[in-house]
């Protein structure tokens, strides 16, 4: 029988066990990410990654392999929201809008 592993080695078991969701390169948009997951029920960490030459750095968004798929749905339904969002504020800026049109003469 197995030794009962420690709180430090669960620890790297779970680390183990993550996989890279994203790479980018703000910290806050990546925070975002892991709140947005953890939201949903999708346990998510950030890490500060170098890129191969060691030079820029980017924040990779981890979660368990089990729940990748998962995630991805959640940041793209996230991302789709936000392009609406934006369109929907844009075409409203586009507006010339009279505040007396709403006005009642009665």
């Amino acid at each position: 029988m197995g030794k009962p592993m420690n709180n430090n080695e669960e620890g790297q078991a779970k680390l183990k066990d993550l996989v890279v969701l994203t790479v980018l390169s703000d910290l806050d948009q990546a925070r975002e990410y892991e709140t947005l997951l953890k939201l949903n029920d999708i346990p998510a960490m950030t890490k500060e990654q170098l890129d191969p030459n060691g030079e820029d750095k980017g924040v990779a968004v981890l979660v368990p392999e089990d729940c990748l798929d998962e995630a991805h749905v959640v940041i793209e339904s996230q991302d789709a929201y936000d392009d609406f969002y934006d369109y929907a504020m844009e075409d409203e800026d586009d507006m010339d809008f009279d505040p007396d049109y709403l006005d009642d003469e009665f």
